[in-house]
């Protein structure tokens, strides 16, 4: 699992059966203040996050799967929360 901030969404005409009924969404990693962020990837949206938006992505396939009920899906990145705050101490 990560934190990531949406940047934006990906629109497409045609898309994977699996994708059905959800968004693609643009993800920049978040690290500790003073690091550099990762690279953007996408990832399919299963909460309505919208740009802007901090979010909790899993990044394992597998997990992704089990989240969506569905054992072929083909993902590997899912946004599984919305996060309201983050505390560093």
């Amino acid at each position: 699992m990560i934190l990531g901030k949406v940047l934006g969404t990906v629109v497409t005409t045609i898309s994977h059966p699996h994708f059905k009924n959800r968004r693609l969404l643009v993800i920049q990693p978040l690290g500790l203040p003073g690091e550099a962020p990762g690279d953007d990837f996408l990832a399919l949206d299963s909460t309505h996050a919208g740009i802007g938006d901090t979010v909790l992505v899993n990044r394992e396939g597998g997990g992704a799967r089990l989240v969506l009920q569905n054992p072929d899906a083909c993902v590997i990145s899912l946004i599984v929360g919305i996060v309201d705050s983050v505390h560093l101490d």
